[in-house]
């Protein structure tokens, strides 16, 4: 329970299928095994993700001998299953799907589909969250970064602009009255791969394999490090990270080293962390300062859940 008497719920908004898996998946694991409602916002259904997995193209696999034609169709298909796997094995209590189509990536032609995420009118997408958050009614908000130079994605971009006004509109009653009553989230995180996790990754793949997927690009980025506000300890809950990966089998090789070069308690050993960016709060804080190891501090009662 919070402070004010209300279950705990904490809200996550994603652009497709997938993302779950690769931002969060272990955040969301311990606090639904705590208890707390956990929900899903997906605001695309994937349709311009093409197959990863060169494997299902081997004969008496299901993508083997298709056109690209029709491997976009069956994509089509099997990724709502491979979500809904998903979801299952990180433990969503909901899953909404906010409704728009895939922009695909910038400055290509699925970029201009009237149906997309990208062409979306912001205020109508915000209404649709919004009508998602009051529904729901969580007290935190994962959503993210406002830094994406690392992957600029349509769809990422407007991920991250939705959030931000649906967090400050969800509880003004002058905005979406006809969305149902109006209910204020008191904290808004950023998700964040830490340039120390990277490093640290990369040294244990050299270390391990000689090798490291890891190119100078990705180790020359500018950290952000210095906003994380919260890093959470969950060396028990990165399966969740891992198998709701191998869940989108279509999306994730599953020989990638990207992905799985360590196993999970090779992760563990040298980067058992999930950190977060606290960007927005009701309460009393200075988000600038803030150090914390649970995203619910300040807002849980005595009570843990």
């Amino acid at each position: 329970m919070s402070d004010a008497g209300d279950p705990l719920c904490l809200l996550t908004v994603h652009a497709h299928p997938d993302d779950e898996a690769s931002k969060g998946a272990s955040t969301v694991a311990r606090y639904f095994a705590e208890g707390v409602r956990t929900v899903l916002v997906c605001c695309t259904g994937g349709e311009e993700g093409d197959l990863q997995n060169p494997s299902l193209r081997e004969p008496g696999q299901p993508f083997h001998g298709l056109t690209p034609e029709q491997e976009k169709a069956l994509l089509a298909e099997v990724r709502p299953r491979e979500l809904a796997r998903s979801v299952e094995i990180i433990g969503f209590s909901a899953l909404h799907m906010l409704g728009y189509r895939d922009s695909g990536m910038a400055g290509t032609p699925p970029n201009e589909h009237p149906d997309c995420f990208h062409q979306a009118d912001l205020d109508e997408a915000t209404g649709r969250l919004v009508r998602i958050i009051r529904a729901e009614r969580p007290q935190v908000i994962l959503t993210y970064n406002d830094d994406q130079r690392g992957y600029p994605h349509p769809d990422h971009l407007r991920v991250h602009d939705t959030s931000l006004l649906a967090f400050e509109r969800a509880g003004d009653p002058s905005w979406y009255p006809e969305a149902g009553e109006p209910w204020q989230p008191q904290k808004m995180y950023y998700t964040l791969w830490a340039k120390e996790r990277v490093v640290a990754v990369h040294e244990a793949l050299i270390a391990k394999t000689g090798e490291s997927p890891f190119s100078e690009d990705w180790l020359n980025r500018p950290s952000q490090d210095h906003r994380i506000t919260t890093r959470l300890h969950l060396p028990g809950y990165l399966s969740a990270r891992s198998e709701s990966l191998r869940a989108h089998a279509t999306q994730v090789d599953p020989s990638s080293a990207w992905w799985f070069g360590l196993t999970d308690d090779e992760l563990a050993s040298v980067y058992p962390w999930e950190d977060w960016i606290l960007a927005k709060s009701t309460l009393d804080i200075d988000t600038d300062s803030v150090t914390e190891d649970d995203l619910f501090a300040g807002i849980r009662a005595v009570s843990r859940v």
